[in-house]
C-alpha cells in the first residue's frame, strides 16, 4: 500500500509538468491550427540557457548558488522568449494559412537551430545544477517506509498548478481571452467585428512560449539538467496529449496530460521500463483514433 502511495506522490509532479505544458500548447494551437513541434525545443532551449548561464555565474563569477540559479532563470526567460516571439511573427505567422507542410517543415528547421545553438554553446557536454531543496516532506509511513516529496517537487507542483489556474481565469474571465476565443472560432468573423486576428495570433503564441519557458525552468531545476531529447519527447507527448483532449479547451488538455502523467507513473513502477515510451505512445494513438470525429458531408 505505501509503495502505491508513494507512486501516486510521484506522478504529482510529473502530472503538474504535463498538464502546464498541454495548456501552453493548447493556447497556441487554438489560433494556429497546426500541429507545431517548436514548443517542445523552446521547452527544451529555456532548461539549456538557464544551465549555461547557472554554470558562468556558479563556476565563472563565483556567485553563491541561489544568485546563480536566478541569473540563468532571468536569461531563460529573456532568450526563449525572444526566440519564440520572433519565431510566431517572423515564420509561424506567414506559415500558418499555408500548407500544413510547410509548418512541419519549418518546426523541423527552428527545432535544428535551437538544438545545435544550445549545443555550440555547452561545447557539446553535459551540464548538471548543484542538488538544492532536495529535504524531503513525510506525508504518510508504514513502518521503515515513507510516503515522501521533496522540497523541490513541491514548490514545481504549485507553481505548474498556478500557470494553468491563472492562465485559465484569463482565458475565460478577461477581454483577452474573449478575443482569443473569437480568434479560435473564426479569425475572419473576428475580423470583421474589429479584432487583428494577427495581433491575437503573436500574444497567443508568445502566451505559450512564456509557458514552455517557465515549465523548460523549472523541469531543469528538478531534474537538474535538460538535453533536447527529453524536450523533443516532451513536445511529441504533449503534441498528442493536446490533440486527444482537446484543443478547443485548454483546461481540458491540461486535465487529460495529467492523467496521462498517472498513467506513465504507474507503468514505470509496475511495468517494463524499457517499454514505457512505446506503452504510453501507442496509447495516445490508439486514444486519438478513438477520439477522432468525423463529420458527414451530404
Amino acid at each position: 500500500m505505501a509503495y502505491l502511495l508513494q507512486q501516486l506522490a510521484n506522478a504529482v509532479p510529473l502530472a503538474a509538468l504535463y498538464a502546464a505544458l498541454a495548456f501552453g500548447y493548447a493556447v497556441a494551437f487554438g489560433v494556429t491550427k497546426r500541429a507545431d513541434i517548436t514548443y517542445g525545443a523552446l521547452f527544451a532551449f529555456s532548461g539549456q540557457i538557464l544551465l549555461l548561464f547557472t554554470e558562468l555565474a556558479y563556476i565563472r563569477f563565483w556567485l553563491v548558488l541561489p544568485a546563480a540559479l536566478a541569473i540563468g532563470a532571468c536569461a531563460a526567460l529573456v532568450y526563449s522568449l525572444a526566440a519564440g516571439i520572433w519565431i510566431g511573427r517572423s515564420i509561424m505567422l506567414p506559415l500558418a494559412s499555408k500548407s500544413p507542410n510547410t509548418v512541419i517543415v519549418a518546426a523541423l528547421g527552428i527545432m535544428i537551430v535551437l538544438m545545435e545553438t544550445a549545443r555550440l554553446a555547452a561545447d557539446t557536454r553535459a551540464i548538471w545544477l548543484p542538488p538544492f531543496l532536495n529535504d524531503v516532506v513525510v506525508f504518510w509511513s508504514d513502518g521503515p517506509f515513507k510516503v515522501t516529496l521533496t522540497y523541490i517537487q513541491l514548490i514545481d507542483t504549485a507553481l505548474m498548478c498556478a500557470i494553468v489556474a491563472i492562465g485559465a481565469l484569463i482565458l475565460r474571465r478577461t477581454a483577452l481571452g474573449r478575443l482569443w476565443r473569437a480568434v479560435t472560432d473564426d479569425p475572419l468573423a473576428a475580423e470583421l467585428c474589429g479584432t487583428s486576428a494577427n495581433l491575437v495570433y503573436l500574444v497567443a503564441y508568445a502566451a505559450a512560449a512564456l509557458v514552455a519557458t517557465l515549465c523548460g525552468i523549472l523541469a531543469t531545476f528538478y531534474y537538474g539538467s535538460m538535453d533536447f531529447g527529453a524536450g523533443l519527447m516532451f513536445g511529441l507527448k504533449v503534441l498528442l496529449i493536446a490533440a486527444v483532449g482537446g484543443y478547443s479547451d485548454p483546461l481540458r488538455s491540461a486535465g487529460g496530460a495529467a492523467g496521462l502523467a498517472v498513467v506513465e507513473t504507474m507503468w514505470g513502477a509496475y511495468g517494463a521500463f524499457v517499454w514505457r515510451d512505446l506503452v504510453i505512445f501507442s496509447l495516445l494513438v490508439l486514444l486519438l483514433v478513438m477520439s477522432r470525429r468525423e463529420r458527414v458531408v451530404l
